[in-house]
Formats: C-alpha cells, structure tokens, sequence
C-alpha cells in the first residue's frame, strides 16, 4: 500500500493531466508554456475543451505564390481576407467555420483570417489565439481585441438577448479595425459552413459603386423588420423612397472597404442606432441598421452562397430544410446551432451535415461504439443531401 503523502502526490498529477493533457500528435490541447498569472488560471478552466488539430491542407500549382513564404503579411495582395469574430460561447462553431473555408479553399494558404475577439471574453484573446494556433498551425490570421465599449451605448433591446452581444456589431467597424491595405474583405458569421472554394466568393465583383453584395431574398416581407411607427412616419420610410430594398443576411457579406470608409458607413449606422434608442424602429439586433443603410443597393449574389436559417426562427429555434437550388454555403442563423442540438442529443436533420467539421474533443473518453454509431449517421445524412452539394 502507497504511504499516504506518496498516495496525494499521484492523485495530485493525475488530478494535473486530466486538467492539462500532455502535448501530442494528432490533438492539440491549449499550450502552457509561455503563460502565466491569470491566463494560466483560465487556461485551466478552459482545457475541458479541446480541439484536434485539423489537416494541413496546402496550395496547389496554380496558386499564385505569396511574396514572404516565411511571414506572410495581411497586406499580401494575393491573399482572400475573410473577418469573423471570436468568442468562447461561439468558438465551437467558429473552429467548424474555419476548417470548412481550409478545407475545400483551393489556394487554402492563401486565405488570411482577420478574428475579431471582444476584449473582455470569458475567455481571453490571448488564450483564444493560442487555441486557433494549436488547432491550425499553419493558418494565415490575426487576433483584434473589439473593446465594447466601442458600441454598448448603440445597443438596444432586441427579441433573443444573444443578439444584443456587442460583438454582432463588430462588421460595423471593419474599416477602422483592418489595416488600411485590406481593400476587400468576406465577412462570415461563426455559424456557417462553406462547401465550395472561398475564392469563386472572393472573385465576385461589386459593380458600380456598391459597397456589399450578399444574396438578396426580395421575396421576404420586407416591412416586417421595422416597427409600425418607423413605417407611418414620412420622414423616416422615406428613406427607401428611391431604393427597391430587399431582405439580405448580414452573416455573409464582401465588403469594399476602401469605399465603405470613404463613405463613412460606420457612421451612417451609427445614426440609425442612436435614433433606435430614442423611439422603437426596429426590434432585432445588428441587422435593421444595415438593411436601412444599404437594402436596395446591394450586389446581388447567388443564394448558393448563404443558404440561411437552419437554425430556425428567433424565438422557438424549429428545424428548417434546405432552400431549393445549389449549396456553397450553410448557414445556422436563428436560435439553434448544430453543436448545442448535437450536444442535447436533439439535432435536426441537417446538423449532421455540420458534424464532419467539427473539431470539438471533450475531456471525457469517448465511447467508441457509440462514436461509431455517430459516424454511420452522419455519412447516411450526407448520402441523402449529397444532391445539394455538388
């Protein structure tokens, strides 16, 4: 039998492991060395999740060549930029977002990732940085901190408290967070997955002098996303008076930032949301101000690129089926995310299309029937939308 100070110091480093997982090929947990005081505290608490490294995928021959192989630079021009933001409520998801893009990129290192992390996150941008390296060791991106102040006193109430989050607003000020030489920028939302190359995105043109394109869905009931007293006043729904306007998601979206800061639109949305504080225009969150900045004067693009809505309605979050035509991107917009449904052991039918990217590894063992089980199904579910995704 072990003497008892013997027998606390085994319970002691196992007690350690199971916190701090030993490095290794194959999985990446969060890294400690280099960190200390409060990061190393919440890297602690944060290691219950970890995420397995994801492939390395790699350019080929006909990719163009970055200028510095060794160091490559966001002002790099023959880069795709792509903003998301990232938090640790979202992170799941963010890291699916990410590996889907990589995954089916044809030119994946050539694509930069601008996260933008808000700075008082549970879980810090430091640690969050350190996460993304680990799980993506040869990724082109850089970590901004979004202070929130920046916005909170713009926020108003809205219908689900999670779009009240100050970072949904953070696509608002790209154009003053991105260096000057990023011209041009995707903006993805985290709980997306593309199937398709980034780059036939990328390489869409915003004609005359739009400042976004994005899929419009001209069919949707457009007065439904503004108050009854924001259509009866004159002065106010004048502001569609020369413009065909049109619903459009703001969870994907090419930006041209060169004339989205020689417009000052940071500034026009802003107004929309000082004057949303002072009489009830709309009531969702981030998206009405820029519905009424630019809805009617958007570059349309292929509903292929934003099948949204999967995560159903705002309120009761039901499942939804896939919009008719191709899919080059899937979007979770709504209550429910795949993750959390997955999670439950409640998933809808398409979360399965969702579970491939995931690189989620809990602490606990795994049951390797029961992963088996899973696996079988999502390969089923693909079969059965392989149609969709050609």
């Amino acid at each position: 039998m072990l003497p008892f100070r013997l027998y606390a110091a085994v319970l002691f480093v196992s007690s350690i492991s199971l916190l701090f997982p030993p490095f290794c090929i194959g999985t990446r947990s969060f890294p400690t060395r280099a960190i200390d005081g409060d990061d190393a505290f919440e890297l602690g608490s944060a290691a219950r999740a970890r995420f397995s490294e994801a492939p390395d995928y790699r350019n080929g021959g006909e990719c163009a060549v970055s200028l510095n192989r060794e160091m490559v630079s966001s002002c790099d021009p023959s880069l795709v930029h792509i903003a998301m933001t990232l938090d640790s409520e979202y992170l799941r998801g963010s890291v699916a977002a990410v590996h889907s893009v990589i995954k089916h990129a044809s030119c994946p290192e050539n694509v930069f990732f601008h996260f933008i992390a808000a700075e008082f996150d549970p879980t810090s941008p430091r640690v969050l940085t350190q996460l993304v390296r680990s799980t993506f060791p040869s990724l082109n991106f850089k970590v901004y901190i979004f202070r929130e102040d920046t916005v909170i006193n713009l926020i108003s109430s809205s219908i689900r408290q999670a779009l009240e989050n100050p970072l949904n607003y953070a696509r608002n000020y790209l154009g003053d967070i991105l260096g000057r030489c990023v011209d041009r920028v995707i903006y993805l939302d985290s709980d997306i997955l593309v199937v398709d190359d980034i780059h036939k995105l990328w390489n869409i043109s915003l004609t005359g002098s739009r400042v976004i394109g994005a899929p419009e869905y001209c069919h949707a009931n457009f007065t439904k996303y503004f108050t009854d007293g924001f259509w009866s006043d004159p002065v106010l729904s004048r502001v569609f008076s020369s413009r065909n306007p049109c619903y459009f998601n703001t969870g994907v979206m090419v930006m041209d930032l060169v004339r989205w800061r020689e417009g000052n639109y940071r500034k026009r949305i802003e107004n929309w949301m000082e004057l949303q504080r002072k009489r009830r225009i709309y009531e969702l969150g981030s998206l009405p101000p820029f519905l009424l900045v630019f809805a009617g004067n958007v570059e349309a693009i292929d509903h292929r690129w934003n099948q949204h809505g999967l995560g159903g309605d705002n309120v009761r979050g039901s499942c939804r089926s896939l919009h008719p035509g191709p899919v080059s991107l899937l979007h979770w917009s709504g209550k429910g995310k795949p993750w959390v449904r997955l999670e439950s052991k409640n998933p809808c039918p398409l979360d399965h299309l969702w579970e491939p990217y995931d690189l989620y590894k809990p602490i606990h063992h795994h049951n390797p029937a029961k992963f088996q089980s899973l696996s079988s199904i999502s390969a089923s579910t693909l079969i059965l939308f392989s149609s969709y995704l050609s």
